[in-house]
């Protein structure tokens, strides 16, 4: 009995030793580690099975239906790499030379001429200035070049099945893509896009293209796969339902430093963080354009270089709308500092 004892006293000891090592494992896992490429999607899992009540409750798909989408389904590694290695999380140094080059430039002006006719229109009716349109285009898909070659669906199931953090979200956007492709009659087994969901030359990801995309050619059907008239107004719809002003300040240069405790704690709180304009000219000492109905500034920093210099600069509302389609400061930045070479302001 006291040998039992000794043995039970050492196998806990052992698993107190060897529990927290277990549980720091667990914690450094990505979501990659724990499949494998092409693993089966289990689809009588509690979670496949609720999404299937739900798609033939709420939205009339059959049973045969979602057997045939759905059918020999299976896991994409390389999605959940990328997933966790974003260009968005680079240093600014490092992020725009990837989409500003003057090769880009030189293609985004010839753009500008190719299609000036369209870009009248989306700027007469929709009121988004012309050259970020065509920037958003040139960093989303070098104007249609590269829209992404993940399978549409076998990506969305990944998202949903093997990445718990958005596991929600994705399975959100799963159903909207379903509805998407039915409502355009596209077979959901026959579209390609990015890594993290998003497709044609908008690169929209479900939920965006139903609520944003736009018929702008008049033809029936919002086709940002193919029809440059809706996906230039495409583009520019989702800008102005986020309150896009024509022609206003995108951003104001305020410095290499912050000043006053205000204009850092809005930057500590990221795209969200927001202060007033006077504010702003106080703490850094300046004079700045005026905001449309005199709106809040964001206050965002890029790096330099690796040795810490930073840029700061206060985002105007349309930066800030910028941010909306991706919630990158980097992002909208890059979209500003490109729109400016493609108007020759820089």
């Amino acid at each position: 009995m006291e040998l039992k004892k000794q043995c039970l006293v050492l196998f806990l000891v052992g698993l107190l030793i060897l529990l927290p090592v277990a549980l720091f494992a667990a914690e450094g896992s990505t979501a990659a580690d724990l499949v494998t490429d092409g693993q089966s999607i289990d689809l009588t899992s509690e979670r496949y099975q609720a999404l299937f009540a739900e798609l033939r409750a709420e939205h009339n798909f059959s049973q045969e239906e979602l057997a045939t989408i759905f059918s020999g389904l299976t896991i994409k590694k390389r999605v959940l790499v990328l997933m966790d290695s974003q260009w968005e999380a680079k240093p600014y140094f490092e992020y725009y030379p990837r989409f500003i080059t003057s090769a880009v430039i030189k293609e985004g002006k010839e753009k500008l001429v190719q299609h000036k006719a369209i870009l009248d229109r989306v700027e007469k009716e929709l009121g988004v200035d012309r050259e970020v349109v065509v920037a958003i285009w040139a960093i989303e898909t070098r104007f249609g070049s590269n829209t992404g070659g993940f399978d549409m669906l076998q990506t969305l199931n990944t998202l949903f099945d093997a990445y718990p953090r958005r596991s929600s979200f994705y399975r959100k956007q799963l159903i909207h893509f379903l509805l998407l492709c039915r409502e355009n009659n596209v077979d959901p087994k026959t579209v390609d896009g990015s890594y993290g969901g998003a497709f044609g030359q908008t690169q929209f990801i479900p939920s965006s293209f139903r609520e944003y995309a736009v018929d702008f050619d008049h033809d029936g059907r919002r086709d940002v796969w193919n029809s440059i008239d809706d996906i230039l107004a495409s583009i520019a719809n989702y800008l102005k339902r986020y309150g896009w002003v024509y022609d206003a300040p995108l951003y104001a240069e305020i410095g290499p430093t912050l000043k006053g405790s205000t204009l850092k704690k809005a930057y500590e709180k990221g795209r969200k963080g927001r202060v007033g304009l006077a504010a702003v000219e106080k703490a850094q000492g300046l004079k700045l354009p005026a905001s449309p109905a005199n709106k809040e500034l964001s206050i965002v920093g890029l790096e330099l270089d690796e040795e810490g210099a930073m840029r700061y600069v206060a985002g105007y509302p349309n930066f800030q709308a910028i941010t909306a389609w991706n919630h990158s400061n980097r992002y909208a930045m890059a979209v500003c500092e490109l729109s400016e070479y493609l108007a020759g302001v820089k």
